[in-house]
């Protein structure tokens, strides 16, 4: 799995008991390979996209307040392929 994929996977899994569309989009990484981030993107909802939005702003900015640079980078690749 890709490694920016794999930080959205995991900072998903907070999420998958609250919201059935999150653990759509878990569901996907987890059970597709995809080539890249766009490629994983390309195959999402508009209800997704809308979903995974929230939840990258709050992550990526908790990982940003942390000190976590890497991840904060990591996840933004994915916020900004959402536009």
């Amino acid at each position: 799995m890709d490694q920016t994929l794999a930080y959205l996977h995991e900072i998903l899994s907070n999420y998958t008991e609250e919201q059935e569309v999150i653990r759509n989009i878990d569901h996907k990484i987890e059970q597709n390979h995809y080539s890249s981030e766009g490629s994983f993107v390309r195959g999402l909802s508009e209800e997704e996209i809308r979903s995974l939005e929230q939840i990258l702003q709050e992550e990526i900015k908790h990982a940003n307040e942390s000190g976590d640079l890497e991840r904060g980078h990591q996840l933004n690749e994915v916020f900004e392929l959402l536009y």
